[in-house]
């Protein structure tokens, strides 16, 4: 058996030993929206740690489990805390939460995380909907042996943020009158913040936020057949567009700041995923 999908079933064996849940969404907390999961009607928490081979975040901010439960009536799981390329793992185990919420059930891969805006007139503090990305700069998931039993050796990309979702997206905005900026999410592996010419470039290929997350995970799941939807929190302007120093403690100032407006337009669009 592959040892990559191996890995992968021992963790769903061990979560159906303590967990009877099944999600239809997924749900991944980016920076700010941690807290998100106290929220919902909670059934169930799995910590990471309690899930045999489980990579486990090592990054401020990210608390490390699983909590299920109800946004509505919809059941979801909500991942409090991701792994990143960064901190030093294999980029299977990167996206090794992914996979195994699709196993659990989930249908929809819901994306959240803080990005440095690259589109002029971005502001600190907006979001935008990610409507495609560039996912080149990090390998590929997919790389090595494919997984049949995930879903086949090429597929296709060419609509990995789903259009139905974007437009439930649009709605929610409008409803909440939330001003909605849409674009490109363009992933680099970190964890330094980017130089003012690698934005440069990054703007030149056609993206308009940049962060170090969420596209390979947007791969992992349109290769399982998941519907993905993708906002971003513009959380800083990205290097060469402000002259201020980055650092991870703007990030997460900025994204805590307007916690409560990214819940409510999550709220809303889960609510009416069918």
């Amino acid at each position: 058996m592959n040892p990559v999908y191996e890995k992968l079933q021992k963790c769903y064996e061990s979560y159906k030993k303590k967990i009877q849940f099944t999600p239809k969404v997924a749900l991944v907390l980016g920076s700010g929206l941690g807290d998100y999961a106290n929220d919902i009607k909670v059934e169930a928490t799995l910590d990471y740690h309690d899930i045999e081979g489980f990579p486990v975040s090592t990054v401020p901010g990210h608390k490390g489990r699983f909590i299920f439960g109800y946004v509505g009536e919809t059941p979801v799981v909500c991942m409090q805390g991701r792994v990143h390329y960064y901190e030093g793992y294999e980029m299977s185990d990167v996206v090794l939460p992914t996979r195994l919420m699709k196993m659990m059930g989930a249908e929809v891969l819901f994306l959240t995380n803080a990005a440095g805006g690259i589109q002029l007139g971005m502001k600190v503090g907006d979001f935008m909907m990610i409507k495609d990305q560039i996912g080149c700069f990090v390998p590929s998931p997919l790389r090595g042996a494919n997984m049949d039993e995930l879903g086949v050796r090429f597929p296709d990309m060419s609509q990995i943020y789903d259009l139905e979702l974007q437009k439930l997206v649009r709605r929610a905005a409008l409803k909440l009158d939330i001003d909605l900026k849409e674009g490109t999410y363009m992933q680099l592996s970190g964890p330094q913040f980017e130089t003012p010419k690698e934005v440069a470039m990054c703007r030149t290929l056609g993206a308009d936020a940049v962060g170090m997350s969420t596209a390979c995970e947007a791969i992992a799941a349109r290769h399982m057949g998941m519907r993905v939807a993708g906002i971003s929190c513009i959380s800083n302007l990205a290097c060469g567009i402000t002259a201020v120093p980055l650092s991870h403690e703007e990030v997460q100032e900025t994204a805590d700041r307007v916690a409560p407006k990214f819940k409510a337009l999550v709220t809303e669009i889960i609510q009416n995923i069918e």
